[in-house]
């Protein structure tokens, strides 16, 4: 059975979905390899490293594909190489299914078998496969060092002969794992730092870390069985808006990580709010992609208002793409090793197993 991967569009994305390490793990489990020529020449992966393992490299990504039985990416390919799967071929990626309905169903037309790895169940047995976790934990520790880097003052307390110069106070919205990275982050680095959640399982997380959890008064938890976050009601989100509109009068940096899955992100930190915030301050929005947390977030540009800058990125990720392909190579090892039946050498899509079944996309 044959294992493959070509390179994503570079202008967008750089990470790799087969590292030599994971290529090496494939093989020993009896798959073939192959890549397309300089597949991580960009991480400064060499094909020989791949060649020495016993991947084969390849010229041509129309051959590598049609020659494939699962194919191993970050996201869907361009149209024009869409066109060279073949039936029954397996296709496994961070696919964004609400995004991108019809190019999935245009595929499950020509009866590939597709997979999206953000629609794992939040279960133990999964936990090695989650792509979302270990993505986010790069992304939140990220976005602390570059809005840190934006800010034009000291992060940790000093104290000198010429006076003291006071920590930082960074706020994080948003506590989930990209949330407790950033708070885990802006720790070490100094600030102090405060976080607010719908999940009020949060909490106890923030304290742990050494954060200052903000509490909606008689908040109800918004946390869906999953563990993801769930829509706030209008009740919650003026309540929030109140305790917010205080909090940010005194807060330097403003790191947000509040997603809904498959919905638009909400907007929490309103133009009052960012008005009330001290010229120099930043925001850092992980949730630009998907409309951001602010009412003024544009992806991949800086907007000033007042002062104030506002950052987010259409993909943080690609500022760490070694790290953050080794641990995505890894994910998915672990997922295909599970949908891989050794003994037959075959994938074998078991919907009884909750894993593949969640993850199937019909």
């Amino acid at each position: 059975m044959k294992i493959v991967s070509i390179l994503e569009n570079q202008t967008i994305e750089k990470r790799i979905a087969i590292t030599p390490d994971i290529a090496k793990k494939y093989i020993s489990l009896g798959l073939e390899v192959s890549l397309c020529k300089n597949y991580g020449s960009h991480l400064g992966i060499k094909d020989n490293e791949y060649k020495e393992l016993g991947v084969s490299i390849l010229d041509d990504e129309k051959e590598i594909i049609e020659k494939a039985n699962v194919i191993v990416q970050l996201s869907l390919l361009d149209d024009d190489k869409s066109s060279f799967f073949k039936e029954n071929q397996t296709f496994i990626g961070v696919l964004n299914p609400y995004e991108n309905k019809e190019k999935i169903n245009n595929l499950i037309k020509k009866k590939i078998n597709i997979f999206s790895l953000e629609l794992l169940p939040r279960i133990t047995r999964a936990q090695s496969m989650d792509i979302l976790s270990s993505q986010a934990n790069l992304a939140g520790y990220k976005a602390v060092v570059e809005s840190f880097a934006n800010f034009e003052k000291a992060i940790p307390m000093m104290m000198t002969a010429a006076g003291t110069i006071p920590a930082a106070k960074v706020l994080v919205v948003g506590a989930g794992v990209a949330g407790l990275q950033a708070i885990a982050t802006a720790k070490r680095m100094g600030a102090i730092v405060f976080a607010t959640d719908v999940r009020m399982a949060s909490k106890e997380q923030v304290e742990s870390l050494g954060g200052k959890f903000l509490t909606v008064e008689d908040a109800d938890n918004l946390e869906t069985e999953g563990g993801y976050a769930k829509e706030a009601s209008d009740d919650f989100k003026k309540k929030q808006e109140q305790l917010l509109s205080e909090t940010l009068k005194k807060i330097d940096i403003v790191i947000c990580t509040a997603l809904i899955p498959g919905k638009k992100a909400p907007v929490i930190i309103k133009e009052e709010m960012i008005h009330n915030m001290n010229s120099g301050s930043i925001i850092y929005d992980l949730a630009a992609i998907q409309g951001g947390n602010t009412s003024h977030t544009k992806v991949d540009e800086i907007i000033d208002i007042n002062g104030v800058k506002i950052m987010g990125e259409s993909n943080i990720l690609n500022k760490l793409p070694t790290s953050a392909s080794n641990l995505y190579a890894k994910n998915l090892f672990n997922f295909v090793s599970n949908l891989y039946d050794k003994e037959n050498k075959k994938i074998n899509i078991n919907l009884q197993d909750e894993i593949i079944e969640k993850t199937l996309i019909k």
